[in-house]
């Protein structure tokens, strides 16, 4: 289901085909039924030819096109309702989820907000009752120290009352000499020295005295540390929030906290704006031990932002490419647009030929050998004005990631099949990349000029293949073609049209360019250089793109006449100029609005790219890496250098690369490449031990130079036949040689004798082929084998010979072996080496 301006499409697949219901604010107006040939539209019943949409003949029954009944039109119907019941259930099922979500979310948030306000008041218990001790303790204090004052205080003698001073200071003065004291003056000085001891003891006297040395003043005088200007206006703020009677909590922040896959724990409380200790102590709490600096993943995360109270945002790395919209196009921004025709068929079976015959021009002739070996891409247009752009594949066998490629980007896939050499290998394989494709195909059965040619055995046997052409009963339309006479290429013509007719092909060229890159290569004047084909939007010169691993800026577009052009539009193949370096074949061109975002977006795919490879190399155990380098001792390796012109060649030779081998030996490729050979190849082919194979390229001076003094081999091929048979034949040569062994003769001991200095001599008959010198021998006694060696000796008579043939006698004796009897059997045989070829 998908939903552009207020339009809404259903789409239904079935066995045969599939059923498209649009929709507008709610009312049904048309029905599309695509088959395998046709796609229709049909209006709902009851809907008026005047709908405005689709085709007003399908309405009238006797205008219906054939292969659609009434009861059929019904099933399709029926089905397109189920399908509408099946989409509210689902959307109210959706909307039952999202508010069940909603209500888990409010209880979360509610308990957050609970659990607060019960800490804050257990807090602002605990406070005031620490405060009403504390203040207990000082009035207790305070009443106890009154208490000893007071029994420390002698009786005051009651003053003699008179009225005369002289008589009360004389009456004073003999008071004092009986030793009492004045009652005002005495509990004064007492509380003066008392004073003075507690300002002593406590630093009261600021005062300093003596010299003031270094190590005073630096560790700030007699007083000890100043508290800072900050901590005093905490206490004057604490101070004012007591006199105000504010001891509530302020009210938590509730923050977005975005969390990758991986954080650190110091970087997950800033973001929290929280204590790192108290999100280290709630990790503790759930069983985890760890520090501020140390990672952890996005779940464990995710619940000490829910614990915490917060919101938790998921981001990755990958959200860099967000930035490139995959956005459907409206049904009313679309436009007609040319059909993308794959050419694909069994090599030298003639699809560049026949290509060539459509677009009057000779391409063959620039190929080595003959054969197609890059893919091309063409526009091409009719007589009758019509335009098609053109994918000419290569039909060898390395190149099926070629031919796979051109699949995945094309409407419609042209498959030529030879009339006189019928289906063969990669026919099957382009049949079933046009499958998986899901594309329609068109068979051209070529090369019926020929005498031989029997276009009734290529129907035949695409059969096989569950291809059934029309003129046998079935659905693919096929053209009998001749690319040499010309004949029969206006009926493919019209057989392309009209398919693509029947697919109604459209896009948007008013948006951000999107499209596949065809092939790639490294051009020494201009730099890398890659074929696009536009699929949606138009690529205009200046635009920012980013393609796979690389980025750059559109410098100029060259179409397939090579031509420069301003801008392509869908469907157009074109040369793009301005990359930061070689892209792969295959990858997809996203126009951007900006450079950084265009460089951002290739770092990460970069990166990641670079950590799928470590991570596909690397052994993750010991065992593993110790198993891996024990079947790699008895492996034989050739390391090769392969540099290439274009992209999708060096691929395709990496992958015959990878093919050649057995248990025994196989080929290893160090590193490939586009582009010229240069003095950083040879470099690593000199510390490798490996040749340099240079496929439609040569190396620079400098290259050769370097080459020549280091010893390095470059070999170059233009032909990948003979490459790939080549590093056949070397890696053959890393095999080791089978040992055979011939039986030529048996013997029968027949007497055994000592000689002096020589030991035990067998005296025997030949009974069977000869006896050699040379020859190894077996020692059977009763059928079982006792020895192997070699002869000391072969005599006839007194005179050493060389063989003794079959029913004469002879003297043998072992080397360092006597174990010998009368009827035992001498068998000899002599063993041959054979050198093993590669299959």
């Amino acid at each position: 289901m998908s939903d552009t301006d207020g339009k809404k499409t259903l789409g239904l697949r079935g066995g045969s085909g599939s059923v498209k219901q649009s929709f507008s604010h709610g009312r049904t107006k048309n029905v599309v039924v695509e088959t395998k040939r046709k796609r229709v539209v049909v209006p709902k019943p009851g809907a008026s030819k005047s709908s405005g949409s689709g085709n007003p003949a399908l309405g009238d029954p006797s205008k219906r096109p054939a292969g659609i009944s009434d009861a059929e039109m019904e099933r399709r119907m029926k089905a397109l309702a189920a399908a509408k019941a099946a989409e509210a259930e689902e959307a109210q099922k959706r909307a039952e989820e999202e508010k069940a979500r909603e209500e888990e979310r409010e209880r979360r948030r509610r308990e957050v907000e609970e659990k607060a306000r019960e800490e804050a008041e257990r807090e602002a218990a605990l406070k005031a009752k620490e405060e009403e001790e504390a203040r207990a303790k000082k009035e207790a204090e305070e009443a106890k120290k009154r208490e000893a004052e007071a029994r420390k205080k002698p009786a005051a003698a009651p003053a003699p009352k008179t009225d005369d001073p002289a008589a009360a200071q004389a009456a004073l003065q003999k008071q004092q000499e009986r030793g009492g004291r004045a009652p005002a003056a005495a509990p004064r000085a007492r509380e003066r020295e008392d004073d003075n001891r507690n300002n002593r003891g406590k630093g009261g006297d600021n005062r300093r005295s003596g010299k003031l040395t270094v190590n005073q003043a630096l560790t700030g005088g007699e007083g000890g540390r100043q508290r800072s200007m900050a901590a005093m206006k905490r206490k004057q703020e604490r101070m004012r929030q007591k006199a105000m009677g504010g001891n509530e909590s302020r009210e938590k922040v509730v923050r977005d906290v975005q969390v990758p896959e991986t954080i650190v724990v110091s970087e997950l409380a800033n973001r929290m704006a929280e204590r790192v200790a108290d999100v280290v102590k709630s990790l503790m709490k759930m069983g985890m031990m760890v520090t501020q600096n140390q990672s952890i993943d996005a779940d464990t995360a995710e619940l000490i932002v829910e614990e915490f109270g917060h919101r938790i945002q998921r981001v990755s790395d990958a959200d860099v490419e967000d930035v490139i919209s995959q956005v459907e196009d409206a049904a009313e921004t679309l436009q007609p647009r040319p059909p993308v025709i794959t050419i694909m068929g069994h090599v030298d079976h003639g699809k560049t030929s026949l290509l060539d015959a459509i677009r009057n021009a000779n391409v063959t002739s620039g190929e080595a050998g003959g054969i197609t070996q890059h893919i091309g891409a063409y526009q091409v247009k009719t007589e009758s004005g019509a335009v098609l752009s053109f994918l000419d594949t290569p039909g060898h066998a390395a190149f099926t990631s070629m031919r796979a490629r051109g699949a995945q980007v094309t409407d419609i896939v042209v498959l030529v099949v030879a009339a006189d050499d019928s289906v063969m290998p990669q026919t099957i394989e382009a049949i079933s990349h046009a499958k998986a494709a899901g594309v329609p195909m068109i068979v051209a059965i070529n090369k019926c000029d020929k005498p031989d040619a029997e276009p009734m055995k290529v129907r035949t046997e695409l059969l096989q293949h569950e291809v059934i052409v029309e003129e046998m009963s079935g659905d693919v339309q096929d053209v009998e073609v001749s690319a040499k006479t010309g004949k029969g290429l206006d009926e493919l013509l019209e057989a392309i049209a009209l398919q693509a007719e029947i697919l109604e092909l459209k896009a948007n060229p008013d948006r951000a360019a999107e499209g596949a890159v065809i092939e790639a290569q490294l051009d020494v004047g201009r730099g890398p250089v890659a074929t696009v084909l536009v699929q949606k939007g138009t690529l205009k010169r200046g635009d920012i793109f980013v393609v796979g691993e690389q980025w750059g800026k559109v410098r100029a577009l060259v179409n397939d006449k090579g031509d420069r052009v301003e801008e392509a539009g869908p469907s157009v193949p074109v040369e793009v100029l301005g990359l930061n370096g070689t892209p792969e074949a295959g990858d997809v061109l996203n126009v951007v609005d900006t450079e950084a975002q265009a460089r951002e977006i290739a770092e990460y795919r970069e990166q990641a790219a670079k950590d799928k490879r470590a991570a596909a190399g690397a052994a993750t155990t010991l065992d593993q890496l110790l198993a891996k380098a024990k079947a790699d001792e008895n492996v034989a390796e050739l390391p090769i250098l392969v540099k290439a012109d274009v992209q999708g060649s060096a691929e395709a030779i990496v992958q015959a690369m990878e093919k050649i081998g057995n248990d025994e030996v196989r080929v290893r490729v160090l590193h490939y490449g586009v582009g010229a050979i240069t003095e950083s190849d040879i470099g690593l082919a000199e510390a490798s031990g490996a040749p340099v194979i240079g496929f439609n390229v040569r190396a620079n001076a400098p290259a050769r130079n370097s080459a020549n003094q280091k010893g390095v081999e470059i070999r170059y091929y233009s032909v990948i036949y003979d490459l790939v048979d080549d590093v056949k034949a070397a890696a053959s040569g890393l095999l080791s040689a089978e040992i055979r062994e011939n039986f030529i003769g048996y013997a029968e001991i027949r007497e055994v004798f000592k000689v002096s200095g020589v030991g035990k001599v067998a005296g025997c008959l030949v009974t069977e082929g000869v006896a050699r010198r040379s020859a190894g021998v077996r020692l059977l006694r009763d059928d079982v084998v006792i020895h192997e060696g070699t002869l000391k000796t072969l005599k006839r008579f007194k005179d050493e010979v060389k063989e003794v043939l079959s029913g004469q006698e002879c003297g043998m004796a072992f080397e360092n072996y006597d174990d010998i009897r009368p009827g035992d059997v001498i068998e000899i045989f002599e063993r041959e080496e054979v050198e093993r070829q590669l299959d």
